[in-house]
């Protein structure tokens, strides 16, 4: 595992949990779902590193 690779994934539930804490609070969709987007695609990018397949 290289360390972007867990940058990117410790970035990604990071994101997630400020998406779970946006939704609680009650703050307005679209910032929920840009945060949940962004999380998204941490963690993929995280994950395809880790695999090998997005050098």
């Amino acid at each position: 595992m290289t360390g972007l690779s867990t940058v990117l994934i410790v970035v990604g539930l990071f994101l997630a949990g400020g998406v779970y804490s946006f939704q609680k609070q009650q703050m307005p969709k679209s910032v929920v779902v840009l945060l949940a987007i962004g999380s998204a695609m941490c963690l993929a990018a995280g994950v395809l590193r880790i695999q090998g397949i997005w050098e």
